[in-house]
């Protein structure tokens, strides 16, 4: 009976994807979970009485044990815009694209990717935006598509791990207890061995491969140049924001200050950019104050003279994050309706038959992560219900709430792009113009970091009980 709700959720998200595709995030996944929480109150109410309070204060407590990553992530919209509009993430792109050489090219396109996603919070920006440029260079270069691809998703889903502007990475910490940034420096032990092997294996490849060709980039910095004052600046901006974080300043409190920081930034070093954005013939002060409040808030449009770069430059401020904060409610209704009628709790008991340790507790999260990737098709519900249904089997055994963090994220977060019918794998292979399986064998890191996340906990590296 407890798997009927599941059952239910698979079979609606499965005819939604068959039915938006991409666009299933936009509302129909949240209506999938309302109707099967429905569902799950119903076997709830018939086969164990279930109170109707109950349920309520159930849902209650779960959607607000989310209102810090709810803030969190109005603030991360804000920032993206503010970032962007300001030149810092431009600048960033500037001058790090200018490292690619054909013999390098793969291991550069990595860690061009991880930084610009490091820098925006979002691997699905990066790779529709950089990561399509890149795909350009790479086939003038000569390489393979699954190589591009796999180089391209491997940086773009590294630096969305490690930032604190991802929503996932928010979400991973918010849903299991644990600080952002606790979180954040919890993941390098197994985050940053895995992408050094990933890079090792593609700078081998670049040097080995009888490749030729010249991708021309100059129209790309061209434009770069033509829109955005470019300096290097600009970076004391994120320079600074890494100071607060190092300092361990709270995540909030970190995030407000840099989108002060940005705005001053824009209005002292971009202020005909912010003019445009304006929309208004005039200059002035309020001109410049409903700018910068659109570039917070909403849908920013910066014409650059290329496509690529418009849809690289383009930001959705808060309003962009309001599909993301209206998934979590719903899952969070999900995950209340299942913790209430105790069905959460029975499918809990059969996954824990097979824990026996602390190797098995983190293989059984990464298991459960990547059967809720293969069944929902999407991410950020595999983080939510994985995280739902170890939380208190972690905190009884001792361990702490990072541990969950890092493991949800190790398994949920990067395998989510392996899975040709996950929403992630949809996007991604749409953008790039390369099927899934086509990449898959190339994504290093996604597909070896669940697998280093088992052998670090079996080692017990940097692994602490909890004070009982």
């Amino acid at each position: 009976m407890s798997f009927i709700p599941f059952l239910v959720l698979i079979g609606l998200i499965t005819c939604c994807i068959a039915v938006f595709g991409n666009a299933t995030l936009d509302g129909a996944s949240q209506v999938s979970l309302m109707v099967a929480s429905a569902v799950s109150v119903l076997i709830g109410h018939f086969s164990k009485r279930l109170e109707w309070e109950n349920l309520e204060k159930e849902v209650s407590d779960k959607i607000a044990s989310c209102t810090p990553a709810i803030i969190i992530l109005l603030l991360i919209g804000a920032i993206g815009g503010t970032w962007m509009v300001a030149g810092i993430v431009p600048t960033m792109i500037y001058y790090g694209i200018q490292i690619i050489q054909p013999e390098v090219f793969l291991v550069s396109s990595s860690i061009l990717c991880a930084l610009v996603s490091l820098m925006i919070g979002s691997s699905w920006t990066t790779v529709a935006t950089i990561g399509v440029a890149l795909m350009g260079i790479g086939k003038a270069h000569g390489f393979d598509d699954g190589w591009i691809a796999g180089s391209i998703i491997t940086g773009a889903y590294f630096g969305d791990k490690l930032s604190p502007l991802s929503d996932t990475t928010v979400l991973a910490s918010s849903v299991s207890g644990t600080p952002l940034f606790t979180h954040i420096r919890y993941m390098l032990f197994t985050t940053v061995p895995t992408f050094c092997i990933s890079l090792t294996v593609f700078l081998i490849a670049g040097l080995t491969m009888n490749v030729s060709g010249h991708g021309n980039v100059t129209e790309f910095l061209e434009g770069l140049q033509h829109t955005f004052v470019i300096s290097p600046w600009l970076l004391l901006v994120p320079v600074l924001t890494g100071v607060m974080i190092a300092r361990r300043w709270p995540s909030m409190v970190v995030l407000f200050l840099a989108i002060l920081l940005a705005v001053v930034v824009a209005l002292l070093v971009q202020p005909d950019l912010v003019h445009k954005i304006s929309g208004e013939a005039e200059r002035g002060l309020l001109v410049s104050y409903k700018g910068m409040m659109r570039v917070c808030y909403g849908s920013t449009d910066i014409d650059t003279g290329n496509k690529v770069l418009n849809e690289l430059v383009h930001t959705n401020g808060m309003s962009g994050m309001m599909p993301t904060i209206w998934l979590i409610i719903c899952a969070q209704t999900f995950g209340g309706a299942l913790t209430a009628t105790g069905q959460l709790q029975d499918l809990m008991r059969l996954v824990l038959r097979f824990v026996k340790g602390t190797a098995s507790l983190v293989a059984s999260t990464v298991g459960t992560s990547l059967f809720c990737n293969i069944a929902t098709a999407d991410q950020y519900l595999s983080i939510m219900l994985a995280s739902s249904m170890f939380k208190d089997t972690y905190r009884q055994k001792g361990y702490e709430p990072r541990l969950l963090s890092r493991t949800c994220e190790d398994s949920a977060t990067v395998t989510s792009v392996l899975i040709p019918w996950n929403t992630c794998g949809l996007t991604q292979s749409t953008v790039l113009g390369v099927a899934t399986l086509t990449y898959l064998p190339y994504c290093f890191f996604n597909i070896l970091s669940p697998v280093t996340s088992i052998i670090v906990a079996a080692t017990g590296w940097k692994i602490r009980r909890r004070k009982m």
